[in-house]
């Protein structure tokens, strides 16, 4: 089985994810309207960790052989 497509797919799923959650979190993205992390820092910090840990998962896939 190749790890390396799964873990880059994951990689980029979760930096999308944490890029959503910083704007939600920002009060730039105001979808869904009804989401609790609009507005909230909070969730702002969480979408950079998980930006950061994504883009290093994508990081270490692409090292793999």
């Amino acid at each position: 089985m190749r790890v390396r497509p799964i873990l880059i797919v994951l990689g980029v799923a979760m930096a999308l994810m944490g890029a959503l959650w910083i704007g939600q979190g920002l009060g730039y993205v105001h979808w869904p309207r009804s989401s609790f992390m609009l507005d909230q820092r909070v969730w702002a910090d969480y979408g950079s960790a998980l930006a950061v840990a994504g883009l290093l998962l994508i990081l270490l896939a692409r090292r793999l052989r």
